[in-house]
Protein backbone atom coordinates (compact mmCIF):
# COMPACT_ATOMS: atom_id res chain seq x y z
CA UNK A 1 0.00 0.00 0.00
CA UNK A 2 1.51 3.30 -1.10
CA UNK A 3 1.62 5.92 1.61
CA UNK A 4 4.29 8.31 0.31
CA UNK A 5 2.89 11.55 -1.04
CA UNK A 6 5.76 11.77 -3.51
CA UNK A 7 4.97 8.30 -4.85
CA UNK A 8 1.29 9.11 -5.13
CA UNK A 9 1.91 12.38 -6.96
CA UNK A 10 4.28 10.62 -9.34
CA UNK A 11 1.78 7.82 -9.98
CA UNK A 12 -1.00 10.35 -10.57
CA UNK A 13 1.19 12.28 -13.00
CA UNK A 14 2.17 9.11 -14.89
CA UNK A 15 -1.47 8.04 -15.00
CA UNK A 16 -2.59 11.39 -16.38
CA UNK A 17 0.17 11.41 -18.97
CA UNK A 18 -0.65 7.86 -20.07
CA UNK A 19 -4.34 8.76 -20.31
CA UNK A 20 -3.48 11.87 -22.31
CA UNK A 21 -1.21 9.86 -24.61
CA UNK A 22 -3.91 7.23 -25.21
CA UNK A 23 -6.46 9.97 -25.88
CA UNK A 24 -4.23 11.71 -28.44
CA UNK A 25 -3.38 8.38 -30.04
CA UNK A 26 -7.09 7.50 -30.35
CA UNK A 27 -7.96 10.92 -31.77
CA UNK A 28 -5.21 10.53 -34.35
CA UNK A 29 -6.27 7.00 -35.10
CA UNK A 30 -10.00 7.58 -35.59
CA UNK A 31 -10.54 11.29 -36.19
CA UNK A 32 -7.45 12.75 -37.86
CA UNK A 33 -8.29 11.32 -41.28
CA UNK A 34 -11.87 12.60 -41.09
CA UNK A 35 -10.63 15.99 -40.04
CA UNK A 36 -8.08 16.00 -42.87
CA UNK A 37 -10.76 15.12 -45.42
CA UNK A 38 -13.09 17.84 -44.15
CA UNK A 39 -10.32 20.41 -44.45
CA UNK A 40 -9.47 19.23 -47.96
CA UNK A 41 -13.15 19.47 -48.94
CA UNK A 42 -13.21 23.06 -47.71
CA UNK A 43 -10.07 23.79 -49.72
CA UNK A 44 -11.64 22.29 -52.89
CA UNK A 45 -14.84 24.28 -52.38
CA UNK A 46 -12.93 27.51 -51.78
CA UNK A 47 -10.78 26.86 -54.86
CA UNK A 48 -13.92 26.30 -56.95
CA UNK A 49 -15.58 29.51 -55.71
CA UNK A 50 -12.50 31.68 -56.25
CA UNK A 51 -11.81 30.30 -59.78
CA UNK A 52 -15.49 30.51 -60.76
CA UNK A 53 -15.62 34.13 -59.61
CA UNK A 54 -12.46 34.96 -61.58
CA UNK A 55 -13.89 33.31 -64.71
CA UNK A 56 -17.08 35.40 -64.36
CA UNK A 57 -15.06 38.62 -63.98
CA UNK A 58 -12.92 37.75 -67.00
CA UNK A 59 -16.04 37.15 -69.08
CA UNK A 60 -17.42 40.54 -68.13
CA UNK A 61 -14.11 42.14 -69.01
CA UNK A 62 -13.94 40.29 -72.33
CA UNK A 63 -10.95 38.18 -71.28
CA UNK A 64 -11.05 34.70 -72.70
CA UNK A 65 -10.02 31.63 -70.74
CA UNK A 66 -7.19 31.08 -73.18
CA UNK A 67 -5.80 34.52 -72.43
CA UNK A 68 -6.40 34.14 -68.70
CA UNK A 69 -4.59 30.77 -68.68
CA UNK A 70 -1.59 31.83 -70.73
CA UNK A 71 1.91 31.26 -69.47
CA UNK A 72 4.62 32.78 -71.67
CA UNK A 73 8.23 33.74 -71.42
CA UNK A 74 9.32 37.10 -72.87
CA UNK A 75 12.61 37.88 -74.55
CA UNK A 76 14.16 38.70 -71.22
CA UNK A 77 13.32 35.32 -69.74
CA UNK A 78 10.54 36.62 -67.50
CA UNK A 79 7.43 34.46 -67.08
CA UNK A 80 4.12 36.14 -67.78
CA UNK A 81 0.95 34.47 -66.46
CA UNK A 82 -2.70 35.24 -66.93
CA UNK A 83 -4.73 36.07 -63.87
CA UNK A 84 -6.58 32.78 -63.93
CA UNK A 85 -3.37 30.77 -64.45
CA UNK A 86 -1.73 32.49 -61.51
CA UNK A 87 -4.82 31.94 -59.35
CA UNK A 88 -5.00 28.25 -60.21
CA UNK A 89 -1.31 27.74 -59.56
CA UNK A 90 -1.38 29.49 -56.17
CA UNK A 91 -4.40 27.61 -54.90
CA UNK A 92 -3.33 24.23 -56.20
CA UNK A 93 0.17 24.57 -54.77
CA UNK A 94 -1.22 25.67 -51.42
CA UNK A 95 -3.74 22.80 -51.20
CA UNK A 96 -1.62 20.16 -52.96
CA UNK A 97 -4.30 19.76 -55.63
CA UNK A 98 -3.92 18.59 -59.23
CA UNK A 99 -6.36 20.30 -61.64
CA UNK A 100 -7.48 20.00 -65.23
CA UNK A 101 -9.77 22.51 -66.99
CA UNK A 102 -11.46 21.94 -70.38
CA UNK A 103 -12.80 25.00 -72.20
CA UNK A 104 -15.63 23.82 -74.48
CA UNK A 105 -16.64 27.37 -75.44
CA UNK A 106 -13.68 28.05 -77.70
CA UNK A 107 -13.64 27.31 -81.44
CA UNK A 108 -11.47 24.37 -80.57
CA UNK A 109 -11.63 22.59 -77.26
CA UNK A 110 -8.69 23.69 -75.07
CA UNK A 111 -7.27 21.78 -72.12
CA UNK A 112 -5.40 23.48 -69.29
CA UNK A 113 -3.61 21.51 -66.62
CA UNK A 114 -1.16 22.11 -63.76
CA UNK A 115 -0.53 18.41 -63.22
CA UNK A 116 1.99 16.05 -64.80
CA UNK A 117 -0.72 13.44 -65.25
CA UNK A 118 -3.11 15.88 -66.88
CA UNK A 119 -4.13 13.40 -69.60
CA UNK A 120 -5.08 10.85 -66.95
CA UNK A 121 -7.28 13.39 -65.12
CA UNK A 122 -8.82 14.52 -68.46
CA UNK A 123 -9.76 10.95 -69.31
CA UNK A 124 -11.20 10.38 -65.80
CA UNK A 125 -13.29 13.57 -66.08
CA UNK A 126 -14.67 12.51 -69.45
CA UNK A 127 -15.64 9.12 -68.00
CA UNK A 128 -17.42 10.93 -65.15
CA UNK A 129 -19.24 13.21 -67.61
CA UNK A 130 -20.31 10.37 -69.89
CA UNK A 131 -21.04 7.95 -67.04
CA UNK A 132 -18.32 5.47 -67.92
CA UNK A 133 -16.45 5.55 -64.65
CA UNK A 134 -15.30 2.16 -63.36
CA UNK A 135 -13.61 3.28 -60.15
CA UNK A 136 -15.20 2.87 -56.76
CA UNK A 137 -16.31 6.24 -55.38
CA UNK A 138 -18.39 7.76 -52.59
CA UNK A 139 -20.10 11.10 -53.16
CA UNK A 140 -19.47 13.34 -50.14
CA UNK A 141 -21.08 16.59 -51.30
CA UNK A 142 -23.12 17.44 -54.37
CA UNK A 143 -23.92 20.92 -55.70
CA UNK A 144 -25.68 22.28 -58.80
CA UNK A 145 -22.59 22.37 -61.01
CA UNK A 146 -20.13 20.00 -59.33
CA UNK A 147 -19.63 17.11 -56.93
CA UNK A 148 -17.10 16.24 -54.27
CA UNK A 149 -16.34 12.55 -53.91
CA UNK A 150 -13.89 10.07 -52.46
CA UNK A 151 -12.52 7.66 -55.05
CA UNK A 152 -10.41 4.53 -54.90
CA UNK A 153 -8.28 4.44 -58.05
CA UNK A 154 -7.32 0.83 -58.89
CA UNK A 155 -4.79 2.00 -61.50
CA UNK A 156 -2.88 4.09 -58.99
CA UNK A 157 -3.85 1.84 -56.04
CA UNK A 158 -4.78 4.75 -53.82
CA UNK A 159 -7.63 6.78 -52.37
CA UNK A 160 -8.27 10.26 -53.76
CA UNK A 161 -10.54 13.19 -52.96
CA UNK A 162 -11.93 14.68 -56.17
CA UNK A 163 -14.13 17.56 -57.17
CA UNK A 164 -15.48 17.66 -60.77
CA UNK A 165 -18.18 19.36 -62.80
CA UNK A 166 -18.66 22.70 -64.56
CA UNK A 167 -18.11 26.29 -63.61
CA UNK A 168 -21.06 28.65 -63.70
CA UNK A 169 -20.44 29.51 -67.39
CA UNK A 170 -21.56 25.90 -68.11
CA UNK A 171 -18.88 25.58 -70.78
CA UNK A 172 -15.77 25.12 -68.69
CA UNK A 173 -15.40 21.66 -67.15
CA UNK A 174 -12.88 20.88 -64.41
CA UNK A 175 -11.59 18.17 -62.18
CA UNK A 176 -9.50 18.66 -59.05
CA UNK A 177 -7.82 15.75 -57.30
CA UNK A 178 -5.76 15.38 -54.14
CA UNK A 179 -4.40 12.07 -52.75
CA UNK A 180 -5.67 10.68 -49.44
CA UNK A 181 -3.48 7.63 -49.19
CA UNK A 182 -0.70 9.58 -47.49
CA UNK A 183 -2.92 10.61 -44.59
CA UNK A 184 -3.25 7.02 -43.37
CA UNK A 185 0.50 6.56 -43.40
CA UNK A 186 0.90 9.93 -41.69
CA UNK A 187 -1.47 8.82 -38.91
CA UNK A 188 0.56 5.64 -38.35
CA UNK A 189 3.85 7.53 -38.31
CA UNK A 190 2.38 10.26 -36.09
CA UNK A 191 1.08 7.75 -33.54
CA UNK A 192 4.36 5.87 -33.54
CA UNK A 193 6.34 9.06 -33.03
CA UNK A 194 3.85 10.19 -30.40
CA UNK A 195 4.34 6.89 -28.52
CA UNK A 196 8.11 7.30 -28.45
CA UNK A 197 7.99 10.96 -27.43
CA UNK A 198 5.20 10.33 -24.93
CA UNK A 199 7.08 7.49 -23.24
CA UNK A 200 10.18 9.66 -22.95
CA UNK A 201 8.13 12.59 -21.64
CA UNK A 202 6.43 10.33 -19.06
CA UNK A 203 9.75 8.98 -17.77
CA UNK A 204 11.43 12.38 -17.61
CA UNK A 205 8.30 14.03 -16.22
CA UNK A 206 7.90 11.36 -13.55
CA UNK A 207 11.48 11.93 -12.37
CA UNK A 208 10.99 15.70 -12.32
CA UNK A 209 7.66 15.40 -10.48
CA UNK A 210 9.18 13.01 -7.94
CA UNK A 211 12.04 15.42 -7.24
CA UNK A 212 9.75 18.48 -7.06
CA UNK A 213 7.24 16.64 -4.87
CA UNK A 214 10.06 15.91 -2.44
CA UNK A 215 10.47 19.64 -1.81
CA UNK A 216 6.77 19.90 -1.00
CA UNK A 217 6.55 16.68 0.98
CA UNK A 218 9.47 17.39 3.33
CA UNK A 219 7.77 20.34 5.11
CA UNK A 220 4.54 18.34 5.23
CA UNK A 221 6.38 15.43 6.84
CA UNK A 222 7.89 17.94 9.25
CA UNK A 223 4.40 19.24 10.09
CA UNK A 224 3.16 15.67 10.53
CA UNK A 225 6.03 14.88 12.91
CA UNK A 226 5.35 18.12 14.78
CA UNK A 227 1.66 17.28 15.20
CA UNK A 228 2.58 13.78 16.44
CA UNK A 229 4.92 15.26 19.07
CA UNK A 230 2.23 17.75 20.07
CA UNK A 231 -0.21 14.86 20.55
CA UNK A 232 2.36 13.41 22.99
CA UNK A 233 2.49 16.80 24.82
CA UNK A 234 5.99 17.55 23.52
CA UNK A 235 5.86 21.26 22.68
CA UNK A 236 9.61 21.90 22.32
CA UNK A 237 9.68 20.86 18.65
CA UNK A 238 9.08 23.74 16.23
CA UNK A 239 8.44 24.05 12.49
CA UNK A 240 11.48 25.40 10.62
CA UNK A 241 10.76 27.05 7.28
CA UNK A 242 13.14 26.20 4.43
CA UNK A 243 12.08 29.17 2.34
CA UNK A 244 11.54 26.96 -0.74
CA UNK A 245 7.92 25.91 -0.18
CA UNK A 246 4.60 27.50 -0.95
CA UNK A 247 3.46 30.28 1.31
CA UNK A 248 0.44 28.33 2.59
CA UNK A 249 2.68 25.62 4.12
CA UNK A 250 4.76 28.24 5.91
CA UNK A 251 1.56 29.87 7.20
CA UNK A 252 0.36 26.48 8.45
CA UNK A 253 3.74 25.78 10.08
CA UNK A 254 3.78 29.15 11.85
CA UNK A 255 0.20 28.59 12.99
CA UNK A 256 1.19 25.20 14.45
CA UNK A 257 4.14 26.83 16.23
CA UNK A 258 1.77 29.40 17.71
CA UNK A 259 -0.69 26.64 18.64
CA UNK A 260 2.14 24.69 20.28
CA UNK A 261 3.13 27.72 22.37
CA UNK A 262 -0.49 28.38 23.38
CA UNK A 263 -1.03 24.72 24.30
CA UNK A 264 2.21 24.66 26.28
CA UNK A 265 1.22 27.78 28.23
CA UNK A 266 -2.32 26.49 28.78
CA UNK A 267 -1.15 23.06 29.97
CA UNK A 268 1.41 24.69 32.28
CA UNK A 269 -1.34 26.87 33.70
CA UNK A 270 -3.59 23.84 34.08
CA UNK A 271 -0.80 21.94 35.83
CA UNK A 272 -0.22 24.88 38.17
CA UNK A 273 -3.92 25.14 38.89
CA UNK A 274 -4.11 21.38 39.31
CA UNK A 275 -1.15 21.38 41.69
CA UNK A 276 -2.68 24.22 43.66
CA UNK A 277 -6.00 22.38 43.70
CA UNK A 278 -4.26 19.21 44.86
CA UNK A 279 -2.52 21.17 47.59
CA UNK A 280 -5.82 22.74 48.59
CA UNK A 281 -7.45 19.33 48.71
CA UNK A 282 -4.58 17.93 50.76
CA UNK A 283 -4.72 20.96 53.04
CA UNK A 284 -8.47 20.54 53.40
CA UNK A 285 -8.00 16.86 54.22
CA UNK A 286 -5.26 17.77 56.67
CA UNK A 287 -7.42 20.44 58.30
CA UNK A 288 -10.31 18.03 58.44
CA UNK A 289 -8.11 15.40 60.09
CA UNK A 290 -6.79 18.01 62.48
CA UNK A 291 -10.33 19.07 63.29
CA UNK A 292 -11.35 15.49 64.00
CA UNK A 293 -8.22 14.96 66.06
CA UNK A 294 -8.78 18.26 67.87
CA UNK A 295 -12.37 17.35 68.72
CA UNK A 296 -11.26 13.92 69.91
CA UNK A 297 -8.46 15.40 72.04
CA UNK A 298 -10.66 18.13 73.53
CA UNK A 299 -13.36 15.58 74.24
CA UNK A 300 -10.79 13.34 75.89
CA UNK A 301 -9.27 16.16 77.94
CA UNK A 302 -12.64 17.48 79.07
CA UNK A 303 -14.09 14.08 79.83
CA UNK A 304 -12.07 13.56 83.05
CA UNK A 305 -12.67 16.99 84.70
CA UNK A 306 -16.33 16.96 83.69
CA UNK A 307 -16.73 13.48 85.14
CA UNK A 308 -15.03 14.56 88.37
CA UNK A 309 -17.08 17.72 88.64
CA UNK A 310 -20.27 15.78 87.95
CA UNK A 311 -19.36 13.03 90.42
CA UNK A 312 -18.43 15.35 93.30
CA UNK A 313 -21.41 17.61 92.58
CA UNK A 314 -23.76 14.62 92.71
CA UNK A 315 -22.07 13.54 95.94
CA UNK A 316 -22.77 16.93 97.49
CA UNK A 317 -26.31 16.81 96.17
CA UNK A 318 -26.89 13.42 97.81
CA UNK A 319 -25.50 14.65 101.11
CA UNK A 320 -22.30 12.65 101.13
CA UNK A 321 -20.35 15.60 102.55
CA UNK A 322 -22.06 15.79 105.93
CA UNK A 323 -19.22 17.48 107.73
CA UNK A 324 -17.61 20.79 106.71
CA UNK A 325 -14.23 19.22 105.94
CA UNK A 326 -15.78 16.76 103.43
CA UNK A 327 -17.83 19.50 101.83
CA UNK A 328 -14.76 21.72 101.51
CA UNK A 329 -12.82 18.84 99.93
CA UNK A 330 -15.61 18.21 97.43
CA UNK A 331 -15.80 21.89 96.59
CA UNK A 332 -12.01 22.17 96.21
CA UNK A 333 -12.00 19.29 93.69
CA UNK A 334 -14.81 20.88 91.71
CA UNK A 335 -13.09 24.30 91.70
CA UNK A 336 -9.74 22.74 90.79
CA UNK A 337 -11.17 20.76 87.87
CA UNK A 338 -13.17 23.77 86.67
CA UNK A 339 -9.96 25.82 86.78
CA UNK A 340 -8.16 23.25 84.69
CA UNK A 341 -11.00 23.32 82.16
CA UNK A 342 -10.97 27.10 82.14
CA UNK A 343 -7.19 27.11 81.63
CA UNK A 344 -7.43 24.65 78.75
CA UNK A 345 -10.22 26.63 77.05
CA UNK A 346 -8.20 29.84 77.33
CA UNK A 347 -5.14 28.12 75.90
CA UNK A 348 -7.21 26.71 73.05
CA UNK A 349 -8.60 30.14 72.28
CA UNK A 350 -5.11 31.61 72.37
CA UNK A 351 -3.73 28.88 70.09
CA UNK A 352 -6.64 29.20 67.69
CA UNK A 353 -6.17 32.97 67.53
CA UNK A 354 -2.44 32.55 66.83
CA UNK A 355 -2.89 29.87 64.15
CA UNK A 356 -5.65 31.78 62.36
CA UNK A 357 -3.59 34.98 62.35
CA UNK A 358 -6.25 36.99 64.14
CA UNK A 359 -3.92 37.70 67.06
CA UNK A 360 -1.55 40.18 65.44
CA UNK A 361 2.02 40.37 66.64
CA UNK A 362 2.89 43.84 67.95
CA UNK A 363 6.62 44.36 67.55
CA UNK A 364 8.33 46.54 70.13
CA UNK A 365 11.78 46.89 71.65
CA UNK A 366 12.04 45.85 75.29
CA UNK A 367 14.53 44.58 77.88
CA UNK A 368 14.52 40.78 77.80
CA UNK A 369 16.49 40.53 81.07
CA UNK A 370 13.85 42.47 82.92
CA UNK A 371 11.07 40.31 81.41
CA UNK A 372 12.73 37.04 82.52
CA UNK A 373 13.34 38.38 86.02
CA UNK A 374 9.68 39.34 86.21
CA UNK A 375 8.53 35.87 85.17
CA UNK A 376 10.84 34.25 87.78
CA UNK A 377 9.48 36.58 90.42
CA UNK A 378 5.88 35.73 89.53
CA UNK A 379 6.64 32.00 89.87
CA UNK A 380 8.38 32.23 93.27
CA UNK A 381 5.53 30.61 95.19
CA UNK A 382 5.50 27.56 92.85
CA UNK A 383 9.33 27.42 92.92
CA UNK A 384 9.37 27.37 96.68
CA UNK A 385 6.63 24.73 96.83
CA UNK A 386 8.67 22.42 94.54
CA UNK A 387 11.91 23.21 96.33
CA UNK A 388 13.55 24.06 93.02
CA UNK A 389 16.64 26.24 92.60
CA UNK A 390 16.38 28.71 89.67
CA UNK A 391 19.58 30.33 88.40
CA UNK A 392 19.56 33.39 86.11
CA UNK A 393 22.82 35.26 86.31
CA UNK A 394 22.28 37.87 83.58
CA UNK A 395 22.09 41.38 85.05
CA UNK A 396 22.76 43.71 82.11
CA UNK A 397 19.83 44.83 79.90
CA UNK A 398 19.41 42.88 76.67
CA UNK A 399 17.07 44.54 74.20
CA UNK A 400 15.12 42.56 71.57
CA UNK A 401 12.36 43.18 69.01
CA UNK A 402 9.22 41.12 69.69
CA UNK A 403 5.72 41.12 71.13
CA UNK A 404 6.52 41.48 74.85
CA UNK A 405 3.24 39.95 76.03
CA UNK A 406 3.65 36.83 73.87
CA UNK A 407 7.34 36.35 74.75
CA UNK A 408 6.39 36.58 78.43
CA UNK A 409 3.96 33.70 77.80
CA UNK A 410 6.73 31.67 76.12
CA UNK A 411 9.14 32.19 79.04
CA UNK A 412 6.36 31.42 81.52
CA UNK A 413 5.51 28.20 79.68
CA UNK A 414 9.13 27.06 79.55
CA UNK A 415 9.72 27.90 83.23
CA UNK A 416 6.46 26.22 84.32
CA UNK A 417 7.35 23.02 82.45
CA UNK A 418 10.88 23.09 83.94
CA UNK A 419 9.51 23.50 87.50
CA UNK A 420 7.10 20.57 87.11
CA UNK A 421 9.68 18.24 85.49
CA UNK A 422 12.78 19.16 87.45
CA UNK A 423 14.30 16.19 89.33
CA UNK A 424 17.64 14.97 90.64
CA UNK A 425 19.48 18.11 91.70
CA UNK A 426 16.20 19.92 91.16
CA UNK A 427 17.86 22.87 89.40
CA UNK A 428 16.72 25.20 86.63
CA UNK A 429 19.23 27.31 84.65
CA UNK A 430 18.09 30.15 82.40
CA UNK A 431 20.67 31.54 79.95
CA UNK A 432 20.61 34.36 77.40
CA UNK A 433 23.20 34.08 74.61
CA UNK A 434 23.99 36.93 72.23
CA UNK A 435 24.46 35.88 68.57
CA UNK A 436 25.19 38.08 65.50
CA UNK A 437 21.72 39.52 65.02
CA UNK A 438 19.79 37.24 67.34
CA UNK A 439 19.42 36.45 71.02
CA UNK A 440 19.00 32.85 72.13
CA UNK A 441 17.12 32.07 75.34
CA UNK A 442 17.38 28.60 76.89
CA UNK A 443 15.69 27.05 79.93
CA UNK A 444 17.42 23.95 81.34
CA UNK A 445 16.11 21.70 84.07
CA UNK A 446 17.77 18.68 85.65
CA UNK A 447 16.00 15.37 85.48
CA UNK A 448 15.38 12.52 83.09
CA UNK A 449 15.86 13.24 79.36
CA UNK A 450 12.82 13.04 77.05
CA UNK A 451 12.72 9.84 74.94
CA UNK A 452 14.14 10.63 71.49
CA UNK A 453 11.08 9.24 69.72
CA UNK A 454 8.89 11.76 71.56
CA UNK A 455 10.93 14.86 70.74
CA UNK A 456 9.31 15.58 67.28
CA UNK A 457 5.81 15.34 68.80
CA UNK A 458 6.30 17.71 71.72
CA UNK A 459 4.96 20.65 69.74
CA UNK A 460 1.78 18.82 68.74
CA UNK A 461 -1.44 19.80 70.51
CA UNK A 462 -2.47 17.58 73.43
CA UNK A 463 0.69 15.48 73.19
CA UNK A 464 1.97 14.37 76.58
CA UNK A 465 5.09 12.31 77.27
CA UNK A 466 3.99 11.32 80.79
CA UNK A 467 0.21 11.70 80.90
CA UNK A 468 -0.18 10.78 84.56
CA UNK A 469 2.42 13.33 85.67
CA UNK A 470 1.06 16.00 83.37
CA UNK A 471 -2.41 15.39 84.70
CA UNK A 472 -1.16 15.64 88.24
CA UNK A 473 0.01 19.25 87.92
CA UNK A 474 -2.82 20.28 85.57
CA UNK A 475 -0.99 20.29 82.26
CA UNK A 476 -3.08 20.27 79.07
CA UNK A 477 -0.47 19.46 76.44
CA UNK A 478 -1.19 22.77 74.65
CA UNK A 479 1.53 25.00 76.10
CA UNK A 480 4.33 23.99 73.74
CA UNK A 481 1.94 24.26 70.76
CA UNK A 482 1.30 27.88 71.79
CA UNK A 483 5.08 28.44 72.03
CA UNK A 484 5.53 27.02 68.51
CA UNK A 485 2.77 29.24 67.10
CA UNK A 486 4.20 32.37 68.79
CA UNK A 487 7.70 31.74 67.43
CA UNK A 488 6.36 31.12 63.93
CA UNK A 489 4.46 34.42 64.14
CA UNK A 490 7.81 36.10 64.97
CA UNK A 491 9.60 34.19 62.15
CA UNK A 492 11.94 32.79 64.79
CA UNK A 493 12.89 29.29 65.89
CA UNK A 494 12.41 27.13 68.97
CA UNK A 495 13.53 23.65 69.99
CA UNK A 496 14.50 21.12 72.60
CA UNK A 497 17.81 19.38 73.40
CA UNK A 498 18.40 16.36 75.62
CA UNK A 499 21.38 16.34 77.98
CA UNK A 500 22.65 13.52 80.18
CA UNK A 501 21.33 15.18 83.32
CA UNK A 502 18.28 16.99 81.96
CA UNK A 503 16.39 18.77 79.19
CA UNK A 504 16.91 22.20 77.60
CA UNK A 505 14.18 24.16 75.76
CA UNK A 506 15.25 27.19 73.72
CA UNK A 507 13.99 29.94 71.38
CA UNK A 508 15.50 32.86 69.46
CA UNK A 509 14.54 36.54 69.06
CA UNK A 510 15.58 39.46 66.90
CA UNK A 511 18.40 41.19 68.75
CA UNK A 512 19.31 43.84 66.15
CA UNK A 513 19.67 47.42 67.30
CA UNK A 514 17.20 48.78 64.74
Amino acid sequence: MMKSMRTRLTVVYVGLMVLLLITVWGVNRWYLEKYYISQKMKALNVTYDVIDQQIAENRENGISIEEAMKREQDVYGNIEEGNLQKLVRDFCDMANVSMVMIDNGAEETAVYSNARDGKFLKDRMERYIFGKNRAEFEILEEYDNYKVQKVFDPWRNGMYLESWGFFSDNSTAFIMSTPLSSIGESVVLSNRFLTYVGFFAIVVGAIVVYLIAKRFSQPIYQLSSLSEKMSQLDFDAKYQSTGHVVEEIDVLGNSMNLLSERLKETIEELKSVNNQLQMDIEEKIKIDEMRKEFIANVSHELKTPIALIQGYAEGLQEGMGEDKESRDYYCDVIVDEAGKMNKMVKQLLTLSSLESGNDKTVMERFDLTELIQGVIGAAQIMIQQKGTEVRFEEKEPIYVWADEFKIEEVVTNYLSNAIHHAAGENKIVIRVERLETQVKVSVFNTGEPIPEEDLPNLWTKFYKVDKARTRAYGGTGIGLSIVKAIMEAHNQECGVVNWENGVEFWFTLDGSSQ
